[in-house]
């Protein structure tokens, strides 16, 4: 969005007040006993502290109730078995944002081709980016219209996202073939078929060590280390306790938001890639992967000190930069939008196991990108992403595919249930 700076101060100060109404119903949620905590209760006290404490009242009272509706939401989720507990948001971690849930308040009016005009509350006409098809004017009925809006700042500035109802048929089922993906480092998605999506960016340097900003051009790449040093010279001069100076804020607003940049540009090659992935293939096979073990730190104790700590310091930047996690959620949706299916097999054996024979042996991997069975009968070699992705289609074929994550918090709630009997 194109704000001006007054603008930016409200739609700022907006975003704010949501976070503390946040914080406040947190607060007035936990310190209330069970049986006095409801949804009419909180409403009540939202109201009240909206006349009470005037900078809260800066929130639109459809943005208040969006809070509570979202902070109500995130209990039942936890209740459901699938997220953690609610917790306070931290000024400087939390997203800052803002919900605008009734979409008629928004009166979206297309300029050009490239820019249209949406109305905030209490912030006013604001000129928005128009990246997208949006059910506006004659478009828009009762199968077919937006629903609402979400403000979004990250370090590049303010986003808006619509909301959009619609009315699509159930897709058929895809008559595509199964392919087994094996997600790595140097490969970031290997296809069971040979095939290979890589996103053109070599994510080591040339001294072997990882490029943690490989979606960066060479251009922006000296400009982030200009700034990162200019950074840590004006920070020298801060003494312990002094607040940061104004310049060194400017510093690391300007190296947020060239990590922001690189950010969205790995998030629109995944997005790329796996709506590609869910056209062509009808069953996905994934290894289902421990993300946070497999990132752990090396480093060890004082009295028993880790191996190898800065190389897999490195190891463990390339597995987060490379967002397995975020890679297979979106295939699970885009799937299923396709009439496809994603499925997840054990992941331990299938980076060591030969595809061509079938026998495990210890050191067939041995590199990276190399696969060298041991087997004195069969001796293949090749790719070692490729085999493992073999591997993995072979385990589903064979009838190896777990039970999806909520099918499995319900069977763990199931077995919790005492007899009849025992009761």
């Amino acid at each position: 969005m194109a704000l001006t700076p007054a603008q930016t101060q409200l739609a700022d100060g907006q975003a704010h007040a949501a976070r503390a109404m946040w914080n406040c119903l947190h607060d007035w949620w936990t310190m209330l006993p069970k049986e006095k905590r409801s949804l009419a209760a909180a409403d009540a006290a939202i109201r009240q502290a909206r006349k009470d404490i005037g900078w809260l009242a800066v929130l639109p009272a459809q943005a208040a109730q969006a809070v509570l509706k979202t902070y109500f939401q995130a209990w039942k989720n936890c209740w459901n078995g699938h997220t953690d507990a609610p917790t306070f948001k931290a000024r400087f971690r939390a997203v800052m944002s803002v919900d605008i849930p009734q979409g008629r308040d928004l009166q979206i009016q297309r300029v050009h081709r490239r820019w249209g005009m949406v109305n905030l509350p209490k912030v006013g006409r604001v000129r928005f980016r128009w990246t997208k098809d949006l059910p506006v004017g004659k478009k828009a009925n009762v199968d077919n219209r937006i629903t609402g809006a979400r403000l979004i700042k990250d370090a590049l500035g303010w986003h808006i996202a619509f909301r959009v109802r619609t009315l699509e048929s159930a897709p058929g089922p895809h008559e595509g073939p199964e392919i087994g993906i094996d997600a790595g480092v140097n490969i970031p998605l290997a296809l069971s078929d040979g095939n290979y999506h890589h996103h053109g960016r070599p994510a080591r340097l040339p001294d072997g060590t990882a490029d943690r900003d490989k979606w960066l051009n060479a251009d922006e790449k000296v400009k982030l280390l200009r700034l990162e040093r200019r950074a840590a010279h004006r920070k020298s001069f801060r003494k312990p306790g002094q607040k940061t100076s104004n310049r060194l804020k400017r510093t690391y607003h300007q190296i947020a938001s060239l990590r922001a940049r690189a950010k969205r540009r790995a998030a629109d090659w995944q997005h790329r890639t796996t709506t590609e992935i869910a056209r062509a293939y009808g069953v996905i096979v994934v290894e289902e992967l421990d993300i946070p073990n497999m990132i752990k730190s090396a480093r060890g104790t004082v009295e028993n000190p880790g191996k190898n700590v800065a190389q897999k310091s490195g190891l463990n930047r390339s597995i987060s930069q490379e967002a397995w996690g975020r890679t297979v959620t979106m295939l699970t949706y885009k799937a299923a939008r396709h009439g496809g299916a994603l499925h997840k097999v054990p992941a331990p054996g299938t980076s060591q196991r030969c595809s061509m024979c079938g026998f495990t042996t210890p050191g067939s991997r041995e590199s990276q990108a190399l696969f060298v069975c041991k087997n004195e009968s069969c001796g293949w070699s090749g790719n070692a992403d490729h085999n493992a992705a073999r591997n993995v289609l072979h385990l589903y074929r064979m009838g190896h595919a777990l039970i999806p994550a909520a099918g499995r918090a319900v069977v763990r709630r199931a077995r919790r249930v005492k007899p009849a009997a025992a009761r």
